[in-house]
């Protein structure tokens, strides 16, 4: 937008506006200052020189780079700008000034080129709104908002480690497991191999008690001369009787061995069984905090895109 002001100019027939009247209304609403082409402020209203903390008489035969950063003053796109409004392009941006104590300010601001009658710029307005406020509340949001994506992401690595390392153990656990049933399996077969042995000595045991009965018959066929065989039939038959004792012992011992293998081997199996649903479950857990990370990282990237937009 440019100007071209000749204070003694009416508007043109039809028009209700006066451009004086308009320059008034804007001076008596907004920060307004005048430069030279060469940057010297030839004047600002009373909002513009209390924006940046000075007198209205104070802030005339200032220069521009008076308010502005020393980076911005010293850099290449400082000379382009005055380069611009010189030529006569207006400008329009957020742009960051100092004020007279050193504070930095946000200004949305219009620069607007002035021309006299053969077209050549003799002076620059600028039309600026104090927009700090703003600009420090977005920044402490988007500064929040990059704390709170970093603190996200630190608890999401926690959660990552933690949860490995519950996986770690559960794993551990349920190598154990899968050993202790195998243990548990080999005892199940000593112990049937036992029931085979006592079934196979419980026959023996039987066809000698048969064996014994055989002899005392005969012995007692014999009379006097079977006599001392019948004494041997009876230790005999007394030995085949204790074996079946002490087998039937042995029996019952093996039987109640056979049912807690049973027993703790369902119990086994079904702990781990709740071991393995367990580390299914972690390793969702570990998907979904590797993916709270993620989104973390999303949430900081963008959060620091915003702050370089202020």
């Amino acid at each position: 937008m440019s100007m071209n002001i000749d204070h003694g100019d009416r508007m043109e027939s039809g028009q209700v506006l006066d451009r004086d009247a308009v320059l008034r209304a804007i001076e008596g609403s907004l920060a307004m200052i005048e430069f030279d082409p060469q940057g010297k402020v030839l004047w600002a209203n009373h909002y513009f020189a209390e924006t940046m903390g000075y007198d209205s008489d104070e802030i005339v035969g200032l220069i521009h780079k008076q308010f502005c950063t020393t980076d911005f003053v010293t850099s290449r796109e400082y000379r382009l700008f005055w380069e611009n409004l010189r030529s006569g392009n207006s400008y329009q941006a957020k742009i960051q000034r100092v004020a007279k104590d050193g504070t930095l300010l946000w200004l949305e601001a219009s620069y607007m080129p002035v021309f006299n009658d053969e077209g050549n710029t003799i002076a620059i307005i600028k039309i600026a709104t104090d927009i700090t406020v703003r600009e420090k509340t977005i920044s402490e949001i988007a500064t929040e908002l990059q704390a709170m994506a970093e603190s996200l992401r630190k608890r999401a690595e926690e959660g990552i480690t933690k949860s490995r390392e519950v996986v770690t153990y559960t794993e551990k656990l349920v190598e154990e497991s899968n050993e202790n049933l195998n243990v548990l399996a080999t005892l199940k077969t000593q112990a049937e191999s036992i029931q085979t042995i006592v079934k196979t000595v419980r026959s023996i045991a039987t066809q000698t008690n048969i064996l014994a009965l055989n002899a005392a018959i005969e012995a007692a066929r014999a009379g006097e001369h079977g006599k001392g065989f019948n004494v041997v039939a009876d230790e005999v038959r007394n030995l085949a009787k204790r074996v079946e004792v002490a087998i039937q012992e042995v029996s019952s011992q093996i039987d109640g061995i056979t049912n807690e293998v049973i027993k703790v081997s369902t119990g086994t199996e079904h702990s781990q069984s709740g071991l393995q649903e367990s580390q299914i479950l972690i390793e969702k857990a570990v998907e979904e905090f590797a993916g709270i990370g993620t989104a973390s990282q999303e949430l900081d990237l963008k959060a620091k895109d915003f702050k370089k937009m202020l």
